[in-house]
């Protein structure tokens, strides 16, 4: 099965910029499948250690060297909505895997903190390094080397990105991840954003803001937009790590356990000790990364991706620019209306036919590259179903042969747009992305003055005090990596979209993130350079005239460059921003971080 050119085209550029480090890893993850599993090797004193809470039976199984024992990473915490559910979790597969004569054992926790709980608050400048500080636990709780193979449970924004970079470290074990699903419908989408916007115009009070949100985040599961959280479990199931049709079975429902067992069971049919040996380092390659990209555009995914998988690929020795990512959008088409690209849920998109449907259409509409491998043993071909339970049975059956709702999820044929959500935008103030998906044709271009701030508390200021009246590009910098660890800006997302609808031409230019919930403001976001790190937006000051074309892809200073590029850049003292909410324990991070466009991360 072909691909079209310019899939082809960015999976073998991909290809030959990686065939160096491509080759160093693949080295690394065959010399770590020849030395095996120390478990067998263990001194007696330590094979003690790693079994002393185990069950008798247990333990007879591990005191050998034949028995696979079957390692579980998990976020599990019942803060979360989304990973409350992983608190019955372990058991669950500890049973699937003893019903095969295995083991398994909780090898270790990760954090995972909410971007919800910690929108507009100190704890959210810890957000994006809580993704590398998930891979360095991840890799803490593989270190003791007592597993054939490992499954990853967590969900939401940077937890699944954390276990992939950790999960890859570790590439020559077997992989698998287990989602637990979206919790149920409640108020929609945009009803929540519309209350959200009044109280931003004081039209109603905190009472009825509660009241709204509360009606929303409701229950056990992930939130229901589609943020980066499912944005995670797509690329999941359309990279071949989750069981096909695994990605938004609901919580606590007997689908869920049934493919949680299977999950289980098929991690353990992928070790070395078998005839399927299927390690993760072997399955993330250039085409499953492609695969990835292609499905966020498709489907107008998390601009947090941008930046998650360059380090993701980075992890498997692979190396993906923005550019890679701009080209593929020029090429696939949308096929997927949910908030904040439209108003239907998630759950609404699994009614439609969900992850296998648009699977099917990306790939006989030649987007995605078939002869990968797979958890599931197949090509991505094998993910063109349904999973469902028939008189408790697991089966996987035929995607519909049409969508149940066009409006929400549309064939090929009948594309929403015949470009991807996201864009790549350059010009003389750097680089930077924009998640188009959401924003309609007429609001793609702005032109306008510059008004400057250096936090999301003093563009709130403003708009209270009505100093903003006209059209404008609305600058906040010093929100980069470097400089305060890049938290998403949402609190600047009510008083832009009044502004929008006030009949104004407004855009958001800044070195922060907006990420999944990106919306119907165009926002030039993670720029790069960094105010911080000598970027050009430190030089911008009120009354530039900005131009942000997200049709042509360009975002540019107009006037004399010469006197703009000879500025004295601003400054600002960050100190406030780098103590207090353990945000001091990070200044390590600060100093290490990598470039937006390089993927944020600590690893180099």
């Amino acid at each position: 099965m072909s691909v079209v050119k310019a899939v082809q085209d960015v999976t073998d550029r991909i290809a030959a910029r990686s065939a160096g480090s491509r080759r160093q890893y693949l080295d690394r993850v065959e010399a770590a499948g020849i030395k095996g599993v120390h478990r067998g090797a263990l001194a007696c004193g330590n094979l003690a250690h790693a079994f002393a809470a185990c069950s008798p039976s247990d333990k007879a199984k591990l005191a050998g060297t034949k028995t696979p024992n079957l390692g579980i990473v998990t976020s599990y915490n019942d803060m979360l909505s989304a990973h409350q559910p992983y608190a019955s979790y372990p058991d669950l597969i500890k049973e699937a895997a003893r019903s095969i004569g295995a083991t398994a054992q909780v090898a270790g926790g990760v954090p995972a903190m909410c971007d919800g709980v910690t929108q507009g608050q100190p704890g959210m400048d810890l957000s994006l390094f809580s993704r590398d500080v998930i891979a360095l636990s991840t890799a803490i709780a593989l270190s003791h080397n007592m597993f054939d193979a490992a499954v990853f449970l967590g969900i939401c924004d940077k937890i699944v990105p954390g276990l992939m970079i950790g999960a890859l470290t570790f590439g020559h074990l077997p992989a698998v991840f287990i989602p637990a699903g979206p919790m149920p419908t409640g108020i929609s989408n945009d009803e929540k954003a519309k209350v959200r916007q009044l109280y931003a115009e004081g039209k109603v009070g905190r009472a009825e803001l509660l009241e709204s949100e509360a009606k929303s985040y409701h229950s056990p599961g992930t939130c229901t937009f589609y943020g980066t959280a499912n944005s995670n479990q797509m690329l999941m199931e359309i990279m071949g790590l989750h069981l096909p049709g695994a990605s938004f079975v609901n919580p606590n429902t007997p689908l869920r356990d049934a493919l949680t067992r299977e999950a289980t069971v098929r991690a353990l049919s992928l070790t070395a000790d078998g005839n399927n040996y299927t390690p993760i380092g072997h399955i993330v390659d250039e085409k499953v990364i492609v695969n990835g990209l292609v499905g966020l555009l498709a489907t107008g995914g998390s601009t947090n991706h941008t930046m998650h998988l360059v380090a993701i690929a980075a992890a498997a020795g692979l190396k993906i620019t923005w550019e890679d990512m701009s080209e593929l959008s020029g090429a696939v088409p949308l096929l997927t209306r949910v908030y904040p690209n439209g108003i239907a849920d998630v759950n609404h998109f699994q009614a439609a036919g969900g992850m296998g449907f648009l699977i099917r259409e990306l790939l006989e509409a030649g987007y995605l590259h078939e002869d990968v491998k797979t958890v599931w043993g197949t090509g991505l071909s094998g993910y063109t179903v349904e999973a469902k339970l028939n008189e408790e049975k697991l089966s996987f059956e035929p995607s519909p042969a049409l969508s149940g709702d066009p409006k929400v999820l549309a064939p090929a044929k009948a594309a929403f747009a015949q470009n991807g959500g996201l864009k790549l935008l350059a010009g003389n103030l750097g680089k930077s992305v924009i998640k188009v998906s959401a924003v309609k044709p007429e609001n793609r271009v702005v032109e306008a003055r510059a008004r400057v701030f250096h936090s999301q508390e003093g563009m709130q200021a403003a708009f209270k005090n009505g100093e903003l009246t006209g059209d404008v590009v609305v600058v906040v910098r010093f929100q980069g990596p470097k400089a305060v660890g890049m938290p998403e800006l949402h609190k600047l997302t009510p008083q832009l979209g009044i502004l929008q609808d006030r009949g104004h031409k407004v855009a958001l230019l800044t070195d922060g993130r907006m990420s999944g919930a990106s919306g119907k403001v165009p926002a030039a976001i993670h720029m790069t350079p960094e105010a911080s790190d000598g970027g050009a937006i430190a030089k911008i000051r009120d009354g530039d005239l900005i131009r942000l074309d997200a049709n042509e892809g360009t975002l540019t200073f107009l006037g004399d460059e010469r006197e703009f590029f000879s500025r004295t850049p601003a400054t600002e003292d960050l100190r406030p921003q780098q103590f207090g909410m353990g945000r001091e324990l990070f200044a390590g991070f600060r100093a290490l971080v990598g470039t937006a466009d390089n993927g944020a991360s600590v690893f180099g």
